[in-house]
């Protein structure tokens, strides 16, 4: 599914068409894409809200299938082996943020679905290092929300800084938050949901969540942590609204309306609003293990490739329930 040029989801923007199958290069695979999840960040490369390097693009970084053929140098993987390929495609190993540790940060960094092919296709092309193995505790199509939701929702988690039996807030109730949730209540938190959905409040409920309402609504007691996964940067003022002293707020948004003027207050008692942007290897593979461990239960919705401008209709509406999952078939 080719976008040519950015248009609003309910254009059609993708396009069904035939490319030429990918060659990998020495330190590449080759992968035969069994499903790729469809993100909010897919939504906005569509759109036209994220700058687009590379066009026509291929969309999706929620992949995983089989490694089909390898190059000369490759050492992690084999022919058959099952793997994912996510959000961070490519890091440059050499700039001042990746030396200090933080990939997620690169100067030069590329992303799967921006500046390289992503899998709503039948096949895609990563470098080695850039690939993980996908645990036997999940499916294919059940393993793919984890691959971006998961990722950027557990590195969310880290860099609000949440602890053990915390209350935490999640603005906006997708595939991120409903995978956050689950791990949070692995490390007995509280947490406290806010979404204008019904339907996603009652998932919320259903996975543990202790109080559920919408923006705007005062839960019963202050917030330790809040986490913004919805792309509305009024949300980051209504989190701070409820949100204890010496709080964080997280925004999780790799793109976000404007955040409207903050009264002095509502940052005042060392509260701090922060934003969490892409995510390492290293995040990718904890929350890989995390997952498995507990195991985290990701709902979805499957479509076929050929139905992806609807998936992302849907999701553009909140009418997904959890995480919508392409299916490819040859």
């Amino acid at each position: 599914m080719l976008l040519r040029q950015p248009h609003r989801a309910e254009d059609n923007p993708l396009e069904f068409a035939r490319v030429e199958t990918p060659i990998p290069r020495d330190d590449e695979i080759r992968i035969a894409v069994r499903v790729c999840g469809v993100c909010h960040t897919d939504l906005h490369t569509v759109e036209g809200e994220l700058a687009l390097p590379k066009l026509p693009i291929i969309p999706g970084h929620q992949i995983v299938g089989v490694v089909e053929s390898i190059g000369a140098r490759v050492t992690r993987f084999r022919v058959g082996e099952r793997v994912g390929v996510a959000w961070l495609n490519w890091t440059c190993g050499a700039c001042e943020y990746c030396a200090r540790g933080l990939e997620n940060l690169c100067e030069n960094a590329r992303f799967t679905g921006q500046h390289a092919d992503g899998g709503y296709a039948e096949y895609v092309v990563v470098n080695e290092n850039f690939a993980y193995k996908i645990p036997d505790a999940f499916d294919d199509a059940h393993a793919a929300p984890l691959l971006c939701g998961g990722i950027i929702g557990y590195r969310a988690l880290r860099v609000c800084g949440v602890q053990r039996g915390e209350r935490l807030g999640l603005y906006g109730f997708g595939s991120s938050a409903h995978i956050v949730l689950q791990i949070a209540r692995h490390w007995e938190c509280e947490v406290y949901v806010f979404t204008r959905s019904e339907e996603h409040r009652a998932l919320a409920r259903q996975l543990g969540a202790v109080w559920t309402g919408r923006a705007g609504d005062t839960p019963p007691r202050l917030l330790d942590r809040a986490i913004v996964f919805a792309p509305v940067g009024d949300l980051v003022r209504d989190a701070l609204r409820v949100l204890r002293k010496g709080g964080v707020v997280a925004h999780a948004g790799v793109y976000s309306s404007p955040i409207p003027q903050l009264d002095y207050p509502l940052l005042y008692h060392e509260r701090v609003v922060t934003s969490v942007a892409n995510s390492t290897r290293q995040d990718a593979e904890e929350l890989l293990r995390i997952a498995a461990a507990i195991p985290v239960k990701t709902e979805i919705e499957i479509f076929p490739l050929r139905e992806a401008n609807r998936a992302l209709q849907l999701l553009k509406a909140s009418q997904i329930r959890g995480s919508a999952v392409l299916t490819i078939e040859g």
